[in-house]
């Protein structure tokens, strides 16, 4: 067995061993694509969404060292018509970059390094094949093809990698970009039957079209054909759901969100699915990982613009962009344009098409989002905005009636314009950004089907934060006893009859003429009551 070359299958079969959720399908497109034009395909994703899984399972499909036939019967692939025809026919490569930044991290001869390293390998795999000292790795690749005849397939797990470790070394992209000018131009249909590479950004970022403007490429802007590779489907996740007792509508609600057309409306992030049925917890496992520290980094960002567009997302509403002037450098980013599609491809948005806007795709994120702003040093505003909304939930939960009041009316005042200032819907709009960071602990829905009517707002606590359940009736130009009355007498309570013995009611009511804002909050038993 190899380093990079006769790797086997060992690496695809460990994850089939556990909860697997069958993408093999996958391998029939680029099945489609060996030895055509399109042979060169490069399929970007955020942390997290599978991509490495995706490559070691192409590459124990093509790889001729081994027999997986057993591997793959199982499952999808095996009913296509091609799985025969190409499985274990291919020498095949894998280079994972991020084994090479993590090991040379600082060095300026990463490139150096990796190709003698992939060279040595594929010499000891071909003892027959002669090379001269400066030979590069396509040279290499060259000698093997006219001495064996054979094509080689090549898998490349996070090749943007070595270009995040370039930064302000020019020497060192260069030396890079040249690599993959001298593999994927020139004698690329001599040496290669087809190259599957992942990266987290489209290969554009980096400004080296003239290298690799052959490949096909499908983002998280953009994932065409490919959209249901892009995570787990509704479909998917039902089945996992039903196999784990988990519920599908709160499952839903943590990790939905990423919607590609009609065909794909719903996909769902597919570590924190896996990690909520095994856990059999629902949780912000995108937190755990490197990801928000990515997204405070950005946030913090200084630009014109950014701080509504922000405002309007942690709101749960969508904002316009165009995701063309994104240049895929995140070393540059000048614009909120830029900014809100580099979230798209990072996986902390997502993009609608037909409308050409983004929003927060789900719960977890929206945390992320909410996390970061609390603890923003550029956009105070926003910062300052979370934070009240802890003392608006605290003084609630409190009961602290005249402290959320007084809240209430601050928010009222710097959020809505004169013009809008003097109606229901801007109270409403206020409430929105007043009560943004309650995501931490509880669902918020509005308008919520409930006993005799809907109710204007309900927080549900989220499970084991220990939370009361909350009910908020708004009025306009009434007294606040007129709010709980109608949450009373419409029995708004009845729908949240888990927390029976625990909730609160709210009433908020504001008089256009005093412009003074009431609350009344009551603690709820149904047992008492």
């Amino acid at each position: 067995m190899g380093i990079f070359i006769n790797r086997g299958n060992a690496a695809f079969r460990q994850y089939t061993n556990g909860e697997y959720v069958d993408k093999t399908d996958l391998i029939a497109y680029v099945n489609t694509t060996v030895d055509t034009a399109d042979k060169l395909t490069c399929v970007s994703r955020p942390r997290r969404f599978g991509k490495s899984m995706a490559a070691q399972m192409i590459y124990a499909y093509y790889d001729k060292s081994c027999d997986s036939h057993d591997l793959f019967s199982r499952f999808k692939i095996s009913r296509d018509e091609s799985f025969e025809k190409h499985l274990n026919k291919y020498p095949a490569i894998y280079i994972d970059i991020t084994d090479f930044t993590t090991r040379y991290a600082g060095k300026d001869n990463i490139v150096g390094l990796m190709q003698a390293a992939v060279i040595k390998d594929i010499l000891k795999a071909y003892p027959n094949v002669e090379a001269d000292e400066d030979d590069d790795l396509m040279d290499v690749l060259l000698n093997v093809n006219i001495a064996t005849g054979e094509k080689f397939v090549m898998v490349i797990d996070e090749w943007d990698a070595l270009c995040r470790e370039a930064v302000n070394k020019p020497k060192l992209m260069d030396d890079y970009v040249n690599l993959l000018r001298r593999l994927f131009r020139g004698n690329t249909a001599t040496v290669f039957a087809c190259v599957y590479m992942t990266g987290i950004l489209p290969i554009k970022r980096y400004g080296t079209q003239s290298a690799l403007n052959d490949f096909r490429e499908f983002s998280m802007a953009s994932p065409r054909q490919l959209a249901g590779y892009s995570g787990f489907t509704e479909d998917e996740v039902h089945t996992l759901c039903d196999k784990y007792g988990m519920d599908y509508a709160e499952m839903k609600g943590w990790y939905d969100g990423y919607s590609f057309g009609p065909d794909y409306p719903s996909v769902f992030n597919p570590n924190s699915v896996m990690q909520a049925c095994r856990s059999r917890f629902y949780d912000n496992y995108w937190g755990r990982t490197s990801a928000f520290e990515t997204l405070q980094q950005y946030i913090d960002l200084n630009m014109t613009g950014v701080q509504e567009s922000l405002e309007r997302l942690v709101r749960g509403e969508a904002t316009k962009v165009s995701v063309l002037r994104f240049g895929f450098d995140v070393d540059s980013i000048g614009s909120d344009d830029e900014l809100l599609t580099l979230f798209v491809h990072l996986g902390y948005l997502v993009y609608n098409v037909a409308e050409s806007t983004v929003s927060i795709p789900n719960k977890e994120i929206r945390m992320e989002f909410v996390e970061a702003l609390r603890g923003s040093k550029t956009h105070r505003q926003l910062s300052d905005l979370v934070r009240t909304s802890d003392r608006l939930m605290d003084a609630m939960v409190s009961g602290d009636e005249r402290q959320v009041a007084e809240i209430i009316e601050k928010l009222h005042s710097s959020t809505a314009g004169p013009e809008f200032y003097n109606n229901e819907q801007a109270l409403r709009s206020v409430l929105k950004i007043g009560f943004v960071s309650a995501i931490d602990d509880y669902v918020s829905i509005q308008e919520l089907p409930a006993g005799k009517g809907y109710a204007d707002l309900a927080f549900i606590p989220r499970r084991g934060s220990g939370k009361s359940a909350v009910v908020v009736e708004l009025k306009w130009n009434q007294p606040v006893h007129a709010a709980i009355d109608q949450i009373k007498n419409n029995d708004y309570p009845a729908v949240l009859e888990p927390f029976a013995d625990n909730i609160l009611l709210v009433g908020i009511s504001y008089d256009q003429k005093t412009k003074q804002h009431d609350c009344s909050i009551e603690r709820w038993n149904k047992f008492t009551h």
